[in-house]
Formats: structure tokens, sequence, C-alpha cells
């Protein structure tokens, strides 16, 4: 399950896909974006993935976001082609039932700073920097990152960061909620693996159900969201797995007394 372009290891429960093309710093161009989104789609289907951890080959970059030259040649249609295609990619991202977890390395920038929005956690390296500097050619954010910066980091500093195209280095990005932790290079991919295996130890049911309703807080009018947070809640109860893990959590708290 692998291209040239975008490798993929799979040691259930955790998959973990690179994007592969550190000698243009990960810029993609339409055929990572399709072999990208085929391995995805093949993961998010497989019942055994309930975690995949998204990085990137080499340290310096993440994704630098589209190639030039690639973007350079592009005529209306094409562009209008490009953005609908990343959308889609964001999107299968953000509501795919497995957690997604970017596991970011050097520059996340533009396209490849917007892929990192759709995961649900994001770890960077101290060496990490985020911007969508399409703005300083002339271009703006094609793969939903007007909609979801604002949502991460509220409308006044997504709109800063925005506007001006300024990249931020991790310790920044960290303040204004952008990821979730900072962590050394050398550690990167082993606490984005920790963190994976930690919510995979979770139920899945109730993992899966959260994101949705998440989701749904977020994508919909609230109310859609807290109905479904109450269905969801309920349908927890149909099985026998809540029970035996509070038995579980009971017994460690004895013990621990």
């Amino acid at each position: 399950m692998a291209g040239d372009l975008v490798k993929c290891d799979f040691n259930s429960p955790i998959a973990t896909v690179s994007i592969n093309r550190p000698q243009v710093l990960n810029a993609y161009n339409e055929e990572l974006l399709d072999q990208l989104q085929q391995i995805l789609v093949e993961l998010f289907e497989a019942d055994e993935a309930a975690a995949v951890i998204l990085t990137s080959e080499g340290s310096r970059a993440f994704s630098v976001g589209g190639d030039i030259d690639y973007l350079e040649k592009l005529d209306y249609k094409q562009a209008k082609k490009l953005s609908q295609k990343g959308q889609q990619l964001c999107n299968l991202i953000e509501e795919s039932a497995p957690v997604v977890i970017a596991a970011i390395d050097g520059y996340a920038l533009g396209g490849g700073m917007e892929i990192t929005l759709a995961c649900d956690l994001r770890l960077a390296s101290t060496r990490s920097r985020f911007g969508q500097p399409e703005v300083k050619l002339g271009i703006i954010p094609a793969f939903g990152g007007t909609q979801r910066l604002p949502r991460l980091i509220g409308e006044a500093e997504a709109k800063e960061l925005l506007y001006t195209g300024d990249i931020i280095d991790a310790a920044l990005a960290y303040e204004l909620g952008l990821i979730n932790k900072v962590v050394t290079p050398r550690s990167l991919l082993s606490e984005a693996r920790e963190l994976a295996l930690e919510i995979t130890d979770r139920s899945t049911q109730a993992v899966k159900m959260i994101k949705k309703a998440v989701n749904k807080k977020c994508q919909e009018p609230s109310q859609a969201g807290y109905e479904y947070e109450s269905e969801a809640f309920a349908q927890c109860f149909k099985t026998e797995e809540h029970k035996v893990r509070i038995r579980e959590i009971r017994r460690i708290v004895k013990e621990d007394s």
C-alpha cells in the first residue's frame, strides 16, 4: 500500500503515512495528491486502522505546499480542479473514522499546512515553521485553510497570518493553539506513536463518535452537534464494553488507593 511519492507503513492498529518528495521539500503536485488520497481511502476503509500518523520524509519540511513549477502552469480550470482536489483530500482526513495525527518536522506551508489543519491533532518538532504564504504569490489558500484556520486559532489571529503570509515558529504556533505539542526532532515520531497508542487503547467506538460529534459542532449548526452527542452517548450503552472498562478503571483505582 504505497506509491513512489507517498509511503505507508501499517502495523495494526496504527498506520504511518509519509509524504515522500524530500528533494523538493515535499512540495505537492497532482500525482502526489492522488497517491495520498488513494492510500488514505484504503486505510480509512480498513477496520484494523484505528489511528493514522501523517508525516513526511526528510527533516527540512513536512511540505512547503504546491510545487511552484506546477502552480505556475495552471489556468483557471486547472486551478479550480486543484482546489477541489485539495479540499476533498482535507475533508477526507477531517471526516475519517480513524484519528489522524500530524507529525510535523520542518516547514509546513501553504497546502502543506492546510493538510495538517485537517488532522485531529498536530505534534511539531522544535524546528517546525508554519504559514499560509499564498498571499505573497498573489493567490489564496485553496485547500480549506480560510475556513479551518479561524476555527482553530480564532478569527483575528487567523486573519493576520492569512493577510500577511508570515511564517511562525513552533513556539508561537503552540501559543496560538495551532499545534498540540512541541517535541524534539529526534522524538517526534515516537511521541506521535505513543499518543496514537494511548488513543487506540481507549474505546475505538467512543473515540469515533467523539470525533464525529466534534465535527458536527464545528461544521453544522450547534444544535445538530448536541443532538448527535446525546444519541451517540446513548448508543454506547447498547454494548457491554463500557461496563468492562468501568470495572477496569475501578480495579486500578482500588489498587492505587
